[in-house]
Order: C-alpha cells, then sequence, then structure tokens
C-alpha cells in the first residue's frame, strides 16, 4: 500500500461519523467554512550541533524571504547558491545545506518549516521534516474546510499526531518495546505540544543586516582553540561580538543610520590554531605528554604551549606565516563577494593576537598606504630574515627619541611584548604620570557602583568636616562663661568671629570639593604620533561583583571583551569618528 492510500485510510478511520455542526458532503459545503483556511506562512531554519543537541535556528527575516523567493521561483533548485547571514554563509537550496564561506565549519541542514512540536523536557521547537508538515497542512486544510476534526495521522517513526481544533494538537510518541499488541498510542505518555506557523511558537527571529558594509576588521585569536570561559571557538565569539555592534548601531548611532551615511562594521575572524595544530606537532606532544592528570596535561598542550612555540623560531614563523596568508586569503575572497567595498580595514588582537599582528606590522616590506589600487589586496607579508631590533621598530614608529628611555629601563624587546596586557602611554610619554582611559559604560556615566564608591568618598569627606565643625563648636559651647551678664556679649562676639573664620572654613570645604573635582577631570593629553596623537591605552570599568576579588576575576576579566558592550562601542566610535560620523549623544 502507497503512502497516499495508507494516509487516505487512516482519516478514514479517525471519526467515520460526522461532527454534528459538518456537512455530510462537499456539495452542502457552506463557502464560508472554506474562506476560513489560510495558507501557512513558512519560515527557514537551519539546525546547529549545540551541546551535542540538535538545534534548529531561525534565519533571519530577510535572509528567509530570499530563501523562499529563490524556492518559489520556478526554477530548479538543484545549484541555486543563496547568500545568507550578511554573506557569511551560502545556503544551497537544492542540498538544503548551509555552508560556511571564510572558515571552516560542518555544513548545517537547512528546512522550509511550517509545522513544529515539542516536549514538555524541550527548550525549543523541533520543525517537522518538509514532507510530513505538508500532510499535516493537507490534514488541517481539510479538517478547516469540512469543519471535522479530531483527525489522526502517523508519522514516518510511526508516532501519531492528533488534530483535535485548531487550537489543541498533539504528538504522541510509542512507548520504547511496545508492539501491535499494546496499548494504542494515543493512551502511552504525555503528549507533545504540536504548532502550525512560526507566529505561533516562541522564537526570536532577528530584522537582518545591513547591506552596505563600511568597515573590515580581521580578529586574531590568542592562545588555545578556546577564547572564552565557555570554551567556544574563535568563531562563535566573534559572532557575538558582532551581534553586539549591530545592536549598538541601532541605539548609539540611530540618526547616521535613519539618514543612510552607514550600514555596518564586517567583524571576521583568523584561525592559526587549528593550522599550527594540524601540522603533526600535536603527535609529538602526545608521545611525550605523561599520563597522569591527564585532561589538565591536554588543556596546556592545547593553550599555555602555544606561548613556547611562539618563542620558537620555527613555530614563530610559522604561526606569523598563517595569520598573514589567512587575512589575505580572506580579504581576496571578500572582495570578490563585495566588489562595490569601498571601506577602510583593521585588525585586532586578542591576548597573543595582538603580538602576532605586532609583530606583522612591524616587518612589512612594503608600505600599504603605496598601493596604487585601493581594492588591491593588502599583501600582507613576514620578513623571513633577521628580525628588527627594538631601536628599529621605534625608528620606524617615529618614537626614537624614547629608545634612551626604554635602553634606561632595560626594556627589549622580549620584556615589551607581553602576550598579558601592559601599558603603552608611560613608555611612549615617560614624563608625565596619568592614568589610563577608562572606558564610559555604554549607556553613559559610569557604572552605578564606581559612581557609589566615589559619592561615598566625598560625603566621608563632607561628614568629616562637618563633624570637626561640630565638636569645635560643641567645645566652645562647654568653654562658656556661665554668667548671665558677660554671656550676650561673648555669644555676640563668638558668632561674628564664626562669621568671619566662616569664609575661610567654607572655602577649605569648596577647595577640598574642587580638589577632587580636579581629580576627575583628566586633562587633554599627547601621546605623539603613534595613534594620531590620541590615546592610547583604555581600561574597562569593573563590574560590581568583580570589586570583591580582582584576583578571583582576572581571568574572566581576561575573556570578557567578546561581549562587552563598552568595548565594541570603543572600536566603532574609533572606527567611524575617522569617517566624520559620531555617536548621537557623547558617553562621559
Amino acid at each position: 500500500m502507497s503512502s497516499a492510500e495508507s494516509q487516505q485510510e487512516q482519516l478514514s478511520q479517525s471519526d467515520p461519523s460526522p461532527s454534528p455542526n459538518s456537512c455530510s458532503s462537499f456539495e452542502l459545503l457552506d463557502m464560508d467554512a472554506g474562506s476560513l483556511y489560510e495558507p501557512v506562512s513558512p519560515h527557514w531554519f537551519y539546525c546547529k550541533i549545540i551541546d551535542s543537541k540538535e538545534t534548529w535556528i531561525p534565519f533571519n527575516s530577510e535572509d528567509s524571504q530570499k530563501l523562499e523567493e529563490a524556492y518559489g521561483s520556478g526554477k530548479n533548485c538543484d545549484g541555486r547558491v543563496v547568500p545568507t547571514d550578511g554573506g557569511r554563509y551560502d545556503v544551497h537550496l537544492g542540498e538544503r545545506m548551509r555552508y560556511a564561506v571564510y572558515w571552516d565549519e560542518l555544513a548545517s541542514e537547512v528546512r522550509r518549516c511550517t509545522w513544529f512540536y515539542k516536549g514538555d523536557k524541550d527548550n525549543k521547537y523541533v520543525p517537522y521534516s518538509e514532507s510530513f508538515s505538508q500532510v499535516l497542512e493537507e490534514t488541517y486544510m481539510l479538517a478547516v474546510t469540512l469543519d471535522e476534526w479530531k483527525k489522526k495521522l502517523e508519522s514516518p517513526n510511526r508516532e501519531i499526531i492528533i488534530l483535535h481544533n485548531p487550537k489543541l494538537m498533539v504528538h504522541y510518541q510509542p512507548v520504547a518495546g511496545s508492539d501491535e499488541w499494546g496499548s494504542t498510542p494515543t493512551e502511552q505518555g504525555r503528549p507533545r505540544t504540536v504548532k502550525r506557523g512560526v507566529e505561533n511558537i516562541s522564537v526570536d527571529i532577528h530584522c537582518g543586516e545591513p547591506l552596505q558594509i563600511d568597515h573590515l576588521v580581521f580578529v586574531v585569536h590568542g592562545i588555545g582553540p578556546a577564547c572564552d570561559l565557555r570554551f567556544r571557538s574563535i568563531v562563535q565569539c566573534v559572532n557575538d561580538f558582532r551581534s553586539v555592534s549591530l545592536n549598538l548601531l541601532q541605539t548609539h548611532f540611530k540618526k547616521a543610520q535613519e539618514n543612510q551615511q552607514i550600514g555596518r562594521v564586517e567583524f571576521l575572524p583568523v584561525n592559526w590554531h587549528s593550522p599550527l595544530h594540524s601540522t603533526g606537532v600535536d603527535v609529538d606532544l602526545q608521545r611525550i605528554t605523561l599520563p597522569s592528570i591527564n585532561r589538565l596535561r591536554h588543556f596546556t598542550n592545547d593553550t599555555i604551549l602555544d606561548v613556547f612555540f611562539y618563542n620558537s623560531p620555527t613555530y614563530c614563523q610559522t604561526i606569523v606565516d598563517t595569520v598573514a596568508s589567512e587575512m589575505n586569503r580572506i580579504y581576496t575572497l571578500f572582495l570578490q563577494r563585495n566588489p562595490d567595498f569601498k571601506g577602510g580595514v583593521s585588525i585586532a588582537g586578542h591576548s597573543l593576537g595582538s603580538l602576532i599582528l605586532f609583530d606583522i606590522l612591524t616587518n612589512q616590506k612594503d608600505s600599504l598606504g603605496d598601493m596604487d589600487n585601493e581594492k588591491d589586496a593588502p599583501n600582507i607579508v613576514m620578513d623571513q630574515g633577521d628580525t628588527l631590533t627594538l631601536e628599529e621598530d621605534l625608528k620606524k614608529l617615529q618614537l626614537s627619541e624614547f629608545f634612551s628611555v626604554f635602553e634606561k629601563e632595560k626594556v627589549d624587546k622580549e620584556a615589551l611584548f607581553d602576550p598579558v596586557a601592559y601599558r603603552i602611554e608611560p613608555m611612549v610619554v615617560p614624563g608625565v604620570e596619568f592614568e589610563p582611559m577608562l572606558i564610559p559604560h555604554h549607556k553613559g556615566r559610569k557604572r552605578m557602583h564606581l559612581e557609589l564608591r566615589e559619592g561615598l568618598t566625598r560625603m566621608s569627606m563632607d561628614l568629616k568636616n562637618n563633624l570637626l565643625g561640630s565638636l569645635r563648636m560643641a567645645w566652645k559651647s562647654f568653654t562658656r562663661a556661665p554668667y548671665p551678664a558677660l554671656q550676650a556679649s561673648e555669644t555676640t562676639e563668638e558668632t561674628e568671629a564664626e562669621c568671619e573664620s566662616s569664609p575661610e572654613k567654607l572655602s577649605d570645604v569648596n577647595t577640598e570639593e574642587t580638589s577632587v573635582a580636579v581629580k576627575e577631570e583628566v586633562p587633554p593629553i599627547n601621546v605623539g604620533m603613534l595613534n594620531g596623537g590620541q590615546r592610547i591605552d583604555y581600561v574597562l570599568q569593573e563590574k560590581p561583583i568583580e570589586s570583591f576579588n580582582e584576583y578571583l576575576f582576572a581571568l574572566q576579566s581576561h575573556l570578557c571583551y567578546w561581549e562587552s558592550e563598552d568595548t565594541v562601542l570603543l572600536v566603532l566610535k574609533e572606527i567611524y569618528q575617522t569617517q566624520g560620523i559620531f555617536l548621537d549623544q557623547p558617553l562621559q
């Protein structure tokens, strides 16, 4: 028996007697009942493996519409490729697969979704297959048209779906080990919830990304394959960084977006860890690694040893060559897919990645500013010969006059290029002491606990001054003469004396308050030509929980940048101000 015949048999056996409110034949059908049916609106999803479990994620509304238009164009879907996610992924429509463009990633299944189910223990709805969703939709159409419900269907996995009414549709799973002589599926277990249409399930669907790309940023990771405390890859972390930037553009550059002055900034990850560890070095490491505390030793081999690799002449050159070639490859591919791109290119490094990028930039053979064609890929190369000395590096940065300071303090290249964050400005401007720039909170002002701490400091100073004044007044009242005749005159004299001395007291208090205010106001500081005269050292504001124990949160603070709105906003502000575009409201 064919699937269509068995399906029709299921429908005929589901409810042999017509409903009291239904018609017995199509000829007696009220045409108004047929008008109640409206075709379901499909939405496209793709499947990702998260924590060893399949999770279906919706495409943004623009990408889903593009996929649906390509699907309904009437042309053969085989060979049709639809760019999605800002051009970072391609969907091969005929294969129903999604492929990454710029990096290596397992392909994801793509599905045109109309019907969904969810169990009690499931966090998200799961779409049915396209073929079975079509069967569900046809059954639903008949039920609405004929006003005949309690329709039963059997899925390809022999699971039972019952359409009681438009608001109540359930999915029963067979009990493991049961046979045809066991209880009926409708009596087994707690049913799953069935929903029709993506508008009836709880899922976040984003609008999409601006088509215009104003700037390209390459992001190079640090040691190890994991970039945060959740052990996520550089691709996942940069995805978060990009998502935060899109949200901040809508909130802090709203006027520029409304005037179509800006589009977005594209952030692309550069992975060097995988190519390094695919050279066979892991096999050699495994042979010399002791079997005890296996997980810790494996973690050390995967992460900390990257620092030692970079300090070795052989592997250092391998890492640098990998980063340089990856950036050139990605940039060439980016221009092919975005031929109208006219923006600039920046590079950002995290941890050891910043050291790698510094070495690449200071060893360029040709200046990138001398390119004849703006669209030519920046040919990034690392000099294979002798590396430059610290004096030569400073000369290239137009900071030769500070070499004597470095030499006096016994700061060589090895000490200067530590992969953990250190300040640069005190070495550039050694004669001036000043704090690094505190990155403003993305909502303006300082974090509440920092303002509270400063407010309490001011309050304690005010209380101290007032308490001293009160004690002074009390002491004078105790030492006064008790004679009534003299009391009035002494009181008058003391009052006059206090009035005379009060301006001094007020001036003292005002002086202290002014000094506090002066401490808060940071005068403009010129740090030479290294960053166009602008500040170089920035520091994030600590979160309230981090203020309790700075050692406890030291590692977290080193890995918190990927989802930090403050960090992303600083990057966007620095990029767009070179184009004459500024924040809607300057942050204080």
